[in-house]
């Protein structure tokens, strides 16, 4: 990082072990040194929007991505006496086609045999 004249925010860096769910005991959970801060691993990251568990389950984000569409329709459902019934159509399905669609090329990647190898 020094090379590249970069610094460490240890405030935004998260750090996340990687393992099957049988091992994920055996990780430890203490805090790792890097350079004069402290990095504390965590249960899931956020990279470009996208929730990765410790175990790469995505189980997070399917969870938040449940969680915001909820709230998005209870909004468009206060909304929809005021407009018309294509244009509530409409809404619902570029709110569940945008948000399910955007994590899907990770997931994708995940599972396909290339990824694997």
């Amino acid at each position: 990082m020094r090379a590249n004249r970069l610094q460490l925010n240890a405030a935004k860096t998260e750090l996340l072990w990687y393992s099957s769910a049988n091992r994920l005991q055996q990780i430890p959970d203490a805090s790792i040194a890097v350079g004069t801060d402290t990095v504390t691993p965590v249960c899931s990251v956020r990279d470009l929007g996208i929730f990765i568990d410790s175990n790469v389950s995505m189980r997070t984000h399917v969870a938040r991505t449940v969680s915001g569409c909820f709230g998005v329709l209870r909004r468009i459902s206060s909304i929809r006496r005021s407009v018309i019934k294509s244009m509530v159509q409409s809404l619902v399905v570029l709110l569940f086609l945008t948000r399910l669609d955007y994590g899907s090329a990770t997931l994708e990647f995940r599972r396909s045999p290339e990824a694997a190898s």
